[in-house]
């Protein structure tokens, strides 16, 4: 099974989304959290901080991530685990440094999220950015 690890940046209240390309395999044209697979050898925050740093141009501090949840998704022939992080802390101001993974990236306060691919993940994403208001 593929495993899949998410950053959830938060700041202020308000969490970094990015805009899945329409052509992308996986999830097309939905708003979802950063991140990719965790490839051979790596841990789940290796493999966040390194794709972060790919897709966002931010070097996450690995001591500032709590985990938010771990779920299965996709379909029943080729289902991956998620694993969501939540990363307080990072270096760098977040850009679309991987346009060919995403059309946009954006702010979001709770109230303005937009409907998530992953039910598990939204409803643990809104409960840990409640607790931390």
């Amino acid at each position: 099974m593929v495993e899949v690890v998410l950053g959830a940046l938060v700041r202020g209240g308000r969490v970094l989304l990015v805009h899945r390309s329409p052509s992308k395999r996986a999830y097309p044209n939905v708003w979802d959290l950063p991140g990719g697979v965790v490839e051979a050898g790596e841990s789940e925050l290796d493999a966040l901080r390194r794709e972060l740093h790919e897709e966002l141009g931010v070097r996450m501090a690995t001591d500032s991530a709590s985990h938010l949840c771990r779920f299965t998704a996709g379909p029943p022939d080729e289902p991956a685990l998620l694993s969501a992080w939540l990363v307080r802390v990072w270096e760098g101001a977040p850009a679309n440094v991987a346009p060919e993974e995403h059309d946009d990236i954006g702010w979001f306060e709770l109230e303005e999220l937009p409907p998530s691919p992953h039910a598990p993940l939204r409803t643990a994403l809104v409960s840990a950015m409640t607790r931390g208001r």
